[in-house]
């Protein structure tokens, strides 16, 4: 009988490739780690520059984006600048034509006022039919009526009625107020009211009890006080007008003959003289027969003729007024023709 020799599997020659084979696999992997965190470190680098750019990247967009709201703001300002200069530019257009016709019926009615004057003139120069004997009455300063026993002058004191060379009132302006004082060299009260409102030389009360006491020294005291007074007021006498109606007028006293005398040039104010007629009316209304308690009397001064590029229309609007207004409350009006 043959006997065969067991076969050995694991043997010591397997045992010494199998050593090898698994020393192969660690160097293998020892190799390849160190290569793998060499290219993890390279993307690690690559990727911390790209997000360094990036960032520069997401810096400069920031700030173009500041830079851009920032003009964007500037161009809405121009913008809303613009719009709101074309619109002013629009209302001074609108307002300039008002002014151009305002000013063109205004010359229409001086037109009608110069043709009814012409006619009124040449009915006067034809020779009457008789002959009529005039008392020897002394005339009234520059047209204006008499026959008030209590006087109010309201003057405007405003840049226009005032000398440029000296800052006071006009010599004319003056010279006038005092001529309207000698027709008057007794009454029982005085006083003298700014364009404002204001009275000049103060008050005190009101009605009766609101009146300066007609002396020598009330009336050296409104002389002295027209020269050196450097009170400016708004070219409107109106307001002056209503406080002389209002605080010095005494409805108890029977015997009061009161009135107004206004020195100005202008009617500077967003009031029209519909309002003002309907202001007056209620201040100074017209009993049954017509007259009313308060005359009206007032003096118009050229300076817008002469400074006709700064002040448009308003002495036109004066004029027109005060007319209207004296007409209709028992005075005159006087328009000077030189300062």
């Amino acid at each position: 009988m043959i006997r065969r020799r067991q076969t050995q599997v694991f043997s010591l020659a397997f045992l010494d490739c199998i050593c090898c084979g698994f020393g192969a696999v660690i160097l293998i992997f020892v190799l390849s780690v160190d290569s793998n965190e060499k290219v993890k470190l390279q993307v690690l680098v690559d990727v911390n520059k790209a997000l360094a750019e990036q960032a520069a990247a997401l810096t400069k967009l920031k700030v173009s984006k500041e830079d851009l709201e920032k003009s964007n703001a500037r161009i809405t300002t121009l913008v809303t600048d613009a719009r709101l200069r074309n619109d002013s530019v629009h209302a001074l257009i609108d307002e300039l034509e008002k002014g151009l016709q305002r000013e063109k019926r205004g010359q229409e009615a001086l037109l009608v006022d110069i043709d009814d004057l012409k006619k009124e003139i040449a009915a006067r120069q034809k020779k009457p039919d008789y002959e009529m004997v005039l008392p020897d009455v002394k005339p009234a300063p520059v047209g204006l009526p008499v026959g008030n026993n209590y006087i109010a002058f309201v003057i405007d004191t405003s840049g226009s009625m005032r000398d440029p060379n000296n800052g006071g009132l006009w010599p004319i302006a003056i010279r006038t107020i005092e001529a309207v004082l000698d027709v008057y060299p007794n009454v029982d009260g005085i006083q003298l009211l700014d364009g404002d409102g204001r009275f000049v030389l103060g008050r005190r009360g009101t009605g009766s009890g609101g009146w300066l006491p007609d002396n020598r020294d009330t009336r050296d005291s409104i002389r002295r006080i027209l020269r050196r007074y450097d009170q400016d007021t708004v070219s409107n006498p109106v307001p002056g007008i209503y406080n002389a109606m209002r605080f010095l007028y005494d409805k108890d006293n029977p015997k009061m003959r009161m009135g107004i005398f206004v020195f100005g040039d202008e009617f500077n104010s967003s009031d029209s003289a519909d309002v003002v007629m309907r202001r007056l009316e209620e201040l100074n209304p017209a009993d049954e027969n017509g007259s009313r308690r308060v005359t009206i009397n007032a003096v118009g001064f050229p300076t817008t003729i002469r400074y006709q590029f700064s002040m448009g229309n308003t002495g036109l609007r004066f004029a027109n007024l005060m007319r209207t207004v004296c007409y209709l409350h028992g005075g005159a009006f006087i328009a000077l023709q030189d300062l």
